[in-house]
């Protein structure tokens, strides 16, 4: 009886074994082919949309034939395949070799701008955290920064203004919860780094009304004015003005003047 647990015990860890190597990388069973066999099979399922089977595919073309010219090639393909099938961190991983290794390859700004699009993709809603618009952003950066006259980086400079809107958009959410808790000082935070950080936003206005409500809360009444004046000078035909206005009283009306004639772009 002993002897037939322990045989269950270290079958089901076996199982268990097998299960879990399955789970990383897969592979094709080796069946000996020409470079050309196996690429034109990759391609033939990529333009089928099977993407799995084409990245395996172009990764088995790099495991039989890692010194021909088609590897190089399929290394790009097949983190291709992988971003079309929805399997981001793989097609990343996969970018981050061919980057490395061939760093001066003719196609070297696709890599950069496909790797930019697998943390884009992944840009979750601004309720939940942000860590892939971050990356995003990082990495959209470096194909403008790198590549700013091809299609890529005008691409990605698009992009970026997006993706810098989507975490302006998480910061006003959280400052919002904070002004709702009557936390004034950690909304001010908030809303202080969307002017500063994210001063070409659509949140802008916003948050320079939120941190005049705040300031106001908080009896700080010329910090309240300052903040007013400022969004007056830059967005003098918002409706987040014409709120800023009524809250700081109109006797304010020529302070707001005066400041705004010379205030900066930030508070």
């Amino acid at each position: 009886m002993l002897k037939l647990q322990r045989f269950v015990a270290v079958s089901v860890l076996m199982l268990t074994a097998a299960v879990l190597s399955g789970c990383g990388d897969k592979e094709l069973a080796y069946r000996e082919q020409s470079v050309y066999e196996i690429y034109s099979q990759a391609v033939v399922h990529l333009e089928n949309g099977r993407f799995e089977q084409a990245a395996l595919f172009f990764d088995e073309v790099e495991r039989q034939h890692p010194y021909s010219v088609w590897a190089t090639k399929a290394k790009l393909m097949s983190a291709y395949s992988y971003y079309h099938d929805g399997k981001y961190d793989d097609a990343v991983s996969r970018l981050d070799r061919f980057i490395q290794v061939h760093p001066g390859n003719r196609d070297i700004a696709y890599a950069y701008y496909l790797k930019s699009l697998s943390y884009y993709e992944q840009i979750a809603d601004v309720r939940r955290d942000q860590e892939y618009t971050v990356k995003a952003l990082d990495a959209l950066q470096d194909v403008v920064t790198r590549f700013p006259a091809t299609p890529y980086g005008r691409d990605a400079r698009l992009k970026l203004d997006l993706t810098r809107d989507h975490l302006a958009g998480k910061e006003m959410m959280v400052g919002r919860f904070y002004v709702n808790n009557r936390h004034y000082l950690a909304a001010i935070n908030r809303f202080k780094n969307v002017v500063n950080t994210y001063s070409t936003t659509s949140h802008v206005p916003e948050a320079l009304f939120r941190l005049t409500e705040c300031f106001t809360a908080l009896g700080l009444k010329e910090e309240a004015q300052k903040s007013a004046a400022v969004l007056g000078y830059n967005f003098p035909q918002d409706q987040w003005y014409r709120d800023a206005f009524s809250l700081v009283g109109g006797d304010a009306k020529v302070i707001l003047q005066d400041q705004a004639a010379a205030a900066p772009a930030q508070p």
